[in-house]
């Protein structure tokens, strides 16, 4: 029975997704029993390894792969937020035809097979599973394909994967050329080896089939988009015609058509694709429940998998106020996040809420006068908005005269009746740390501004 992997690249390629949204797609993803999740290649930034960090936190069953700069230097940093992963996997992208190594690259091909060893070498040092990835292996020359592959291998990559980037060709010519490579080098047999297939052309489902005939044993693909083939079609085949053909694959098929959906309503709602403001949904979080008897560990681990980084004292804090509530109930994720919000990072405020007037209606745009007081002045902004409250953060914005990425906004009343009392959390990020705010009033929009300027104050203070 031949075992067929799939490595999926839905995250690689959906860069306008939320920090949030992309932690639950890739939750989903482990829970399908994904072989590997592939993310983008590491800028460097703080938030790119915050997110890596809060995803590995999440992942239990995959592979964490992480592509790298194709420098040293590169290699190090992702791997720095990369190697508290369950599973982890550097991976290397090279252009290897002629057209792309002379305009993405600008070298020349001796040039290309130094650094190919070099760096996989690198990686190997830190990482023991490396995928050296050939990028428009279909149009490359034959000769230095086959090269560039023995002196991956020869450097340490234990998979090497094959990328026909244009998707110009048919099944049976990619078969072809899978059988051409393996008899070229005959070392691709001892190691995996894997491919990918843009469906440009509608060509990738059908290639991944013939690849794998040929003796692939990972392939690429995603829940949405035509970088590869579709994740829903190949799990489909495997479990149809699978033990006809003797392959088996790890996913959860009982699961699929459920995380499918759920991954997909995350790619293609409105929410994903509008401005930090207009992105105030229903205050969905990671599923979750701790009880009394969860030690700090895993109250810090949930903390963590929400996308905190906290101090070891506010940890503390957290865990302590954790400990007086579950006494009384089971914690969920929404109680979490309201625990961190009120106990973790308290500061003196920086700004203070002096004032607000809001003119909304059906005919006119929301309207919103802010008044906060700092170091004894009053410092007042007036903006417009979408919203009643969409209109009251950007004058708080107009104050501060900056602009932090809304990361939540979550609203429920915490009392019963007419004069019920409203609570909101507001999640702000700034250079990648996530900063959360508790707000309460009879007022919803002014729970909701007390709230932003809860977690605005931390960040001012923080920053110093």
């Amino acid at each position: 029975m031949q075992t067929v992997t799939c490595s999926d690249v839905t995250l690689k390629t959906a860069l306008s997704l939320s920090f949030k949204e992309k932690i639950e797609i890739a939750k989903l993803l482990d829970r399908l029993g994904i072989s590997a999740i592939e993310l983008p290649v590491f800028s460097g930034e703080k938030r790119d390894a915050l997110l890596i960090k809060s995803i590995a936190a999440g992942v239990k069953g995959s592979v964490l792969c992480v592509s790298c700069p194709l420098e040293e230097a590169g290699i190090e940093a992702a791997w720095a937020a990369l190697q508290d992963a369950g599973k982890a996997r550097l991976q290397l992208v090279v252009p290897t035809s002629t057209v792309q190594m002379e305009y993405l690259c600008h070298k020349k091909p001796p040039v290309v097979l130094d650094m190919i060893g070099k760096l996989v070498k690198k990686a190997k040092s830190l990482c023991p599973d490396v995928e050296f990835v050939a990028q428009d292996a279909s149009r490359s020359e034959p000769e230095f394909l086959e090269t560039a592959i023995r002196t991956a291998i020869d450097a340490g990559a234990t998979l090497v994967t094959v990328s026909d980037d244009a998707g110009i060709m048919t099944a049976e010519e990619f078969g072809a050329f899978i059988g051409a490579l393996q008899k070229g080098v005959p070392a691709l047999r001892e190691i995996r080896f894997g491919m990918q297939c843009n469906d440009g052309f509608s060509m990738a489902n059908a290639c991944a089939v013939a690849a794998i005939g040929a003796g692939v044993s990972e392939i690429k693909t995603t829940v949405s988009g035509a970088e590869a083939a579709d994740l829903d079609t190949i799990s489909q085949y495997f479990r149809t015609r699978g033990m006809d053909l003797g392959i088996q694959s790890s996913m959860q098929f009982t699961v699929l058509q459920r995380a499918v959906k759920q991954i997909r309503w995350i790619l293609h709602t409105e929410r994903s694709k509008t401005s930090a403001f207009e992105n105030i949904g229903s205050g969905e979080t990671a599923a979750f429940e701790l009880s009394e008897h969860d030690s700090i560990t895993q109250v810090v681990e949930a903390v963590k998998a929400l996308g905190y980084d906290l101090s070891d004292e506010d940890n503390t804090s957290v865990y302590r106020e954790f400990r007086r509530i579950s006494v009384k109930k089971t914690v969920t994720a929404k109680d979490l996040e309201v625990i961190v919000a009120s106990t973790a990072m308290q500061v003196p405020p920086a700004y203070v809420l002096q004032s607000y007037v809001i003119n909304s209606g059906n005919v006119i745009r929301a309207t919103a006068h802010i008044t906060l007081q700092k170091d004894g002045e009053s410092l007042s902004g007036l903006c417009t908005g979408d919203g009643p409250i969409d209109a009251a953060f950007l004058a708080v914005e107009s104050i501060v005269g900056h602009h932090y990425e809304l990361d939540d906004f979550q609203i429920q009343a915490v009392t019963e009746g007419k004069e019920a009392m409203g609570s909101a959390l507001v999640r702000l990020r700034a250079d990648g740390k996530l900063y959360s705010g508790n707000g309460i009033s009879t007022d919803i929009i002014g729970a909701s501004i007390r709230a932003y300027l809860n977690a605005l104050n931390k960040i001012v203070y923080e920053e110093g």
